[in-house]
């Protein structure tokens, strides 16, 4: 039985994709809840976020396994996946590292695509390497969850890894481009899905176990720049109103019929601004809600860590609860 992987995935880039799936899984592992954070974004914004500079540069340098080196042997002919090796970030947190290599597997995996249709076994070991790796390191892990962080855009890396996905999760800001993107993710992982289980029944060799493509919408997450008064800015007003039915028209392919956003089913959690924690979290190396005094949370910033702790909180238990997957009731921080 294979783990559920959670991809946090917008075309519009901006949004705090990445952020966002920094913090769930450190409160995840906070919660007693082993989960695997892979970056599957050739940036590798995700693995910046959980290492130093330095032992990263350490890291790379001396040849250690990445999501990229796991795939060296597709990319020169030289056989299969490698065996997956994750970075220990807490007892509960395993990284799968991300590698800027990555970006050298896009051509293979274009080319791969509509040879599947073909039946060509090497396009289908291409296409599920991503699913694969991420199912290997699961299992060493012995994970829950796997949250998978990508870049925005519809590439071939983008493509096989929302196939390797099981739950697409949508950060937005109050905007008219997350709108946009909006509009043009929900065809595309349609799509995408329509044409890989068209592809699927063409596998030759049936021993090769195959993602099955799901890509279930789990909701959105709205991420404000400001508040007032826990209120969105005025300015935000009209982008908010118009989320619900963009996203159920779009996304769901349901009626778009207007709704509050409170009152929303498909509203993940809307995540407010944590003013001047997110540069002081990044200088000591920590999520938000880990900062205390000593790290410089007085104040009007410690009561803003502890916001932030129910927040993430609250969101890991809907995104849970989401997948089928609820969490045991979790105590204070």
């Amino acid at each position: 039985m294979s783990v559920p992987i959670i991809a946090f995935f917008n075309n519009k880039g901006g949004v705090g994709n990445t952020s966002l799936v920094y913090h769930l899984a450190w409160m995840y592992s906070d919660l007693g809840v082993r989960v695997v954070a892979a970056d599957l974004d050739p940036r590798a914004n995700l693995t910046a976020a959980f290492l130093e500079e330095e032992y990263l540069e350490d890291y790379w340098g001396k040849g250690r396994p990445t999501i990229s080196r796991c795939v060296d042997p597709l990319k020169r002919g030289l056989g299969d996946i490698a065996v997956p090796q994750l970075e220990r970030i807490s007892d509960n947190l395993g990284l799968l590292v991300g590698d800027l290599s990555l970006s050298g597997f896009e051509d293979q995996l274009s080319e791969a695509w509509p040879k599947c249709s073909d039946g060509d076994e090497r396009a289908f070991r291409v296409m599920s390497a991503f699913w694969r790796i991420m199912q290997r390191a699961a299992e060493q892990w012995q994970a829950r969850f796997i949250l998978m962080d990508l870049s925005p855009g519809r590439g071939a890396i983008n493509r096989a890894a929302l196939i390797a996905s099981d739950y697409v999760a949508v950060p937005l800001s109050p905007d008219l481009f997350s709108l946009q993107g909006l509009q043009s993710l929900g065809p595309t992982l349609r799509q995408w899905r329509t044409e890989w289980t068209g592809r699927t029944s063409k596998n030759p060799d049936k021993s090769l176990a195959l993602p099955a493509g799901k890509m279930e919408p789990a909701g959105y997450i709205v991420l404000l720049d400001a508040v007032r008064l826990d209120r969105p800015v005025k300015a935000y007003d009209k982008w908010m109103a118009r989320i619900p039915p963009t996203y159920r028209r779009y996304v769901l392919g349901q009626d778009a019929a207007a709704v509050a956003m409170t009152d929303d089913p498909n509203c993940l959690s809307l995540l407010r601004h944590y003013r001047s924690l997110m540069p002081m979290a990044q200088e000591a190396r920590k999520p938000m809600f880990h900062l205390k005094p000593a790290d410089g949370a007085i104040g009007a910033h410690y009561a803003a860590a502890q916001r932030a702790y129910y927040d993430f909180r609250q969101l890991a238990s809907n995104i849970a609860v989401r997948i089928g997957e609820p969490l045991p009731d979790a105590g204070t921080p």
